[in-house]
């Protein structure tokens, strides 16, 4: 059973305190929504799920997500998006499982790139809609850029989303347009 955006937005306010952390998971959200409208799939769960993928990162950040997968099970959160949360980990903590579903590609393509977006605004202070994919794609060759992200997990997100690398950076900057 899945909460409502608002109870889950509670539920993020309640474990996640840092700005940066809870505008992440509301890109995220967003992104993954525009995935599901793009691919038939449930709005709600797939927003839900980039809401909350992080929510233990502040609070166990050594152990993310396990705490969360945890409380997702003693929710009754679907297994659809507890497979999800667990693959975004995957090489990080001894989590090991590689996406398979769609929602699970698409949070893992999802969730770094969103990463190079943010730093991309913060140097070039423009809306997410206005940004140009091929200045985008630019910063994601440059490791120096953001270096901290991961681009081999994004493009394994792209490979198992079946999405290219360039449709995928073109898609989240019209999935992201309706952010401030």
């Amino acid at each position: 059973m899945l909460p409502t955006k608002d109870a889950a937005l509670a539920l993020l306010h309640q474990h996640v305190r840092d700005d940066y952390q809870r505008h992440h998971a509301l890109m995220v959200a967003t992104a993954l929504e525009g995935y599901a409208g793009q691919f038939g799939e449930d709005p709600l769960l797939w927003h839900l799920t980039g809401l909350l993928h992080d929510l233990d990162y502040e609070e166990h950040p050594d152990t993310h997500p396990a705490p969360s997968l945890q409380w997702f099970k003693d929710w009754g959160y679907p297994p659809e998006l507890i497979h999800a949360v667990e693959a975004h980990a995957y090489g990080y903590h001894g989590f090991t499982t590689l996406p398979a579903t769609k929602l699970a590609a698409a949070l893992v393509a999802c969730d770094e790139l969103t990463g190079i977006f943010y730093a991309y605004r913060r140097m070039n202070p423009v809306r997410y809609g206005d940004m140009k994919p091929a200045s985008i794609r630019k910063k994601f060759k440059d490791a120096t850029f953001a270096a901290k992200i991961d681009r081999a997990t994004i493009q394994l997100g792209c490979d198992r989303l079946g999405v290219p690398l360039d449709d995928h950076i073109a898609n989240l900057v019209r999935f992201l347009a309706p952010l401030p």
